[in-house]
């Protein structure tokens, strides 16, 4: 059995720095929208998806070299503000399974991101993104490369998602895959909406992750 996690809302605490970053910008070019209205709308796309959905929604093109500045400021910020999930590498040194991360993050951006949160050390080689597949979640390329380069049958992995995106995608995969709401970024009905995009449980701490685990290694070694 494979635990595969996705990175941003499940390891670490990005998304919704990463949404009020966003909302911010886009209000500045005269499209009002708050960092809850992002999360809702985008957790788990990749960047270059949301900002080109905005885009259109703005009306026109963004100024010559908005994105690159944008993604300067990102990275300023999570430089400064970024956290691990509360919990997470005490629950991923316990595990006694293989695992991986497996994200839509951009490869340099990932791993990047993972090392302000003092979590590097324990995914060392075993980092996988959606740029180093054709397609971004929600299509299951990055898990299924995930699992290829992990030597795992689909079958045998068990996926950890926030986003509806990456649940549909660890579906799409044949993985099975339980929901995580503990994130700021979380808002109401999220639960019911990872839950009816494929999610076989929910959790809401990484206290909870031994339970999630040892609940469906019978089944999935079977």
């Amino acid at each position: 059995m494979l635990v595969i996690f996705d990175c941003d809302g499940v390891l670490i605490d990005s998304e919704i720095v990463a949404a009020r970053l966003e909302a911010e910008a886009i209000t500045e070019l005269g499209l009002p929208m708050t960092a809850e209205t992002i999360c809702a709308r985008f957790a788990g796309t990749t960047t270059k998806e949301v900002w080109q959905t905005l885009e259109r929604e703005l009306g026109r093109p963004l100024p010559e070299g908005f994105f690159e500045a944008h993604l300067a400021h990102v990275r300023e910020v999570f430089a400064r503000e970024l956290q691990a999930i509360v919990g997470a590498r005490r629950a991923v040194e316990r595990l006694t399974l293989p695992f991986c991360v497996a994200s839509s993050t951009r490869m340099p951006a990932l791993i990047d991101n993972i090392a302000t949160c003092g979590l590097a050390d324990l995914f060392d080689g075993r980092v996988y993104s959606a740029s180093q597949v054709k397609r971004a979640k929600p299509a299951p390329d990055v898990f299924m490369f995930a699992a290829s380069q992990m030597g795992a049958d689909p079958g045998d992995c068990l996926v950890i998602e926030d986003s509806v995106a990456g649940v549909t995608a660890a579906r799409r995969a044949g993985m099975t895959v339980v929901g995580f709401v503990g994130g700021s970024h979380v808002t109401a009905g999220h639960a019911e909406r990872l839950t009816a995009a494929g999610a076989t449980e929910i959790f809401g701490h990484m206290d909870g992750l031994d339970a999630i685990v040892a609940a469906h290694r019978p089944r999935l070694a079977a």
